[in-house]
C-alpha cells in the first residue's frame, strides 16, 4: 500500500511521491532557542521521529533537516531581559533541546543547521527576490528589506486566505512598507541592539527575518524541490505561508507536501512560552518515565489536538506498562528474538500508511499482544517467538521498544514502577547538573545511585541505568 499523508496545502490525503525515487527529504521547523523545550515543542519532534522510522522501515533513505532558530527578535529580547549575550542563551537552550531528543528516544536529525551559520545563503536569496521584483529596500532609511506580497498572486494559498482579509504583519513598523502585510526579509541594525547580532549586506548591517531563515536552510540542504515540510499547525500562517511565497518567488518549487501536527494544549490554550503555560520536558521526566511520556505523545493522531492532564499522562503510563510487561514476559519465555526479522501485522501497516494513524496502529498492536498472552497461557513458546518479534517490530517504529536503545538496560516491569520513577528522576537530575557543568552535584547523585546498586552508563543516546547484577 502506498504511504499517504495529509497535505495542509491541498487539504487532502496525497500519495507520497518523492522527488528522487527511494529517497525522502523532510524539513521541519525547529525550536527558537530563547528557552528550553516544553512538551508541546517535543510533540512535533516525536511525530517526525515516528514518520522517519516508518519511512525507513518502508525502505526509503530519509534525510531530515530540523533547524535551530538562534537569532531573531525573541532571542534579542531574552538576552536583554536576562542581561546576558543572546548567543549564550541560544547555546544553552540548544543543549536542552538535544537533551530532550535523547531522553525521549528521538533519532537526531540528519542535519541541524543554525540560522546564524547561513547568513550568506539568506543574503543571496534576498538579492534574487529584489532582482525579480518581489522584494524592495525600505525607503525610510531603516535598512529593512521587505517581501512584496502583492507581487506574488498566490500569496495566501497555503492558509486559504485573501490578502485583503489578512492583518498587518507585526514583524516591523509599517512606515517603510508598501503594504502593511509585507513581511521582513532583512532587518536593519537598530541603535541599542548588540553588534554581534548584525551582519554586513549590500543594504547595510542587520539580521535576517525569521521566515527567510528557514527558506534558505531548506534550500541549502534539500534543494529547490523536496518532499515534506512540516511543523506545528500554529506555524502555517504566517511563517510557512511566507516561506512558501518567498521560496517560490525566488524560483524554487519548494515543498511538495505540507504536514502539520496539531497543538498540545494546557488549560484550554496551546502550550506556549508566550502564554506562560508550559511544562518543560526536563521537569516532566522527573515525574514520569521518559518512555511513558513518549507513549503519551505518540498515542493520539498527530493531527488531533491533545488537552494535557496529569490523569491522562498517568493512564498512558499504565497502558504502556502493560505492553512492556508482555514484552518482558515473552522475552523471558522465548529467550529473546531478533527484532530485525520481525514483521508488523497487516492492520498496523495499513494504519501507518494511512497518514500515520497511531491510534489504529496501537489498536492493531494490542490485538497482537492479546494473541501473545493466549500463546503464553497455552505454553506455545515457538509461536510466541514470532508473535514477540512482530510486537517489537511495531514498537521500534513507534520508538517504544523497551529492549531497544535508549531504553535498553533500564528497569521497567509494572511492579517496579515506583523504583523506575525515583531512579529516572535522579538520573535526570544528574544530567541537568552535567549540562550546567555542576560536576560536584552530578558526582554526588551518581554516588547515591551506585550506593543503591544502580549502575549508570553515559552513552551517545544519554544516560542508561541498570540494577547491578541484572
Amino acid at each position: 500500500m502506498t504511504i499517504r499523508l495529509y497535505d495542509t496545502a491541498s487539504r487532502e490525503l496525497r500519495d507520497l511521491d518523492p522527488v528522487v525515487p527511494g529517497r525522502v527529504g523532510i524539513y521541519h521547523c525547529g525550536l527558537t532557542v530563547q528557552g528550553p523545550p516544553h512538551i508541546g515543542h517535543i510533540r512535533k519532534e516525536v511525530v517526525f521521529d515516528v514518520l522517519r522510522r516508518w519511512l525507513e522501515r518502508a525502505g526509503y533513505e530519509v534525510t531530515i533537516v530540523a533547524n535551530v532558530t538562534d537569532i531573531d527578535d525573541k532571542m534579542l529580547a531574552k538576552g536583554e531581559e536576562l542581561g546576558r549575550p543572546w548567543y549564550a542563551i541560544a547555546y544553552e537552550n540548544e543543549r536542552e533541546l538535544h537533551a530532550a531528543y535523547d531522553v525521549l528516544g528521538c533519532i537526531p536529525p540528519t542535519y541541524e543547521p543554525r540560522a546564524t551559520g547561513h547568513v550568506p545563503e539568506m543574503v543571496e536569496m534576498i538579492g534574487t527576490l529584489v532582482e525579480r521584483g518581489h522584494a524592495y529596500v525600505a525607503e525610510d532609511g531603516s535598512g529593512d528589506v521587505y517581501f512584496d506580497v502583492r507581487s506574488w498572486p498566490s500569496y495566501g494559498e497555503l492558509s486559504n486566505q485573501r490578502i485583503d482579509d489578512m492583518q498587518a504583519a507585526e514583524d516591523a513598523p509599517p512606515e517603510g512598507k508598501r503594504d502593511v502585510r509585507d513581511f521582513a526579509l532583512w532587518k536593519g541594525h537598530k541603535p541599542g541592539e548588540p553588534e554581534t547580532a548584525s551582519w554586513p549586506t549590500p543594504w547595510g548591517r542587520g539580521r535576517p527575518g525569521w521566515h527567510l531563515e528557514c527558506s534558505a536552510m531548506a534550500g541549502k540542504y534539500l534543494g529547490e524541490e523536496f518532499d515534506i515540510h512540516g511543523g506545528g499547525l500554529d506555524l502555517r500562517f504566517p511563517h510557512h505561508e511566507n516561506e512558501q511565497a518567498q521560496s517560490r518567488a525566488a524560483g524554487q518549487q519548494f515543498a511538495r507536501v505540507w504536514m502539520h501536527n496539531a497543538m498540545l494544549n494546557l488549560g484550554g490554550s496551546k502550550m506556549a512560552k508566550s502564554v506562560g503555560n508550559t511544562l518543560l520536558v526536563s521537569e516532566v521526566v522527573k515525574r514520569v518515565r521518559p518512555i511513558a511520556l513518549r507513549y503519551y505523545l505518540v498515542a493520539a493522531h498527530y493531527r488531533s489536538v491533545v488537552e494535557y492532564s496529569e490523569e491522562a499522562l498517568v493512564e498512558a503510563a499504565t497502558a504502556f506498562e502493560r505492553i512492556e510487561g508482555f514484552v518482558q514476559r515473552a522475552t523471558e519465555i522465548t529467550g529473546g528474538v531478533d527484532v530485525s526479522t520481525g514483521l508488523p501485522c497487516a492492520e498496523f501497516i495499513e494504519a501507518m500508511d494511512d497518514d500515520l494513524s497511531a491510534p489504529a496502529a496501537l489498536a492493531a498492536l494490542q490485538g497482537v499482544i492479546v494473541e501473545g498472552n493466549k500463546l503464553i497461557g497455552d505454553g506455545d513458546s515457538e509461536a510466541l517467538r514470532g508473535n514477540l518479534s512482530s510486537v517489537r517490530a511495531m514498537l521500534v517504529v513507534l520508538g517504544l521498544d523497551p529492549l531497544a536503545e535508549p531504553w535498553a538496560g533500564t528497569a521497567g516491569t509494572s511492579t517496579d514502577a515506583a523504583l523506575n520513577t525515583l531512579v529516572e528522576a535522579l538520573v535526570a537530575q544528574r544530567q541537568e547538573a552535567r549540562a550546567a557543568k555542576d560536576f560536584t552535584t552530578a558526582d554526588r547523585v551518581r554516588d547515591q545511585l551506585t550506593a543503591a546498586g544502580i549502575e549508570v552508563e553515559d552513552t551517545a543516546n544519554g544516560a542508561r541505568w541498570s540494577v547491578r547484577g541484572t
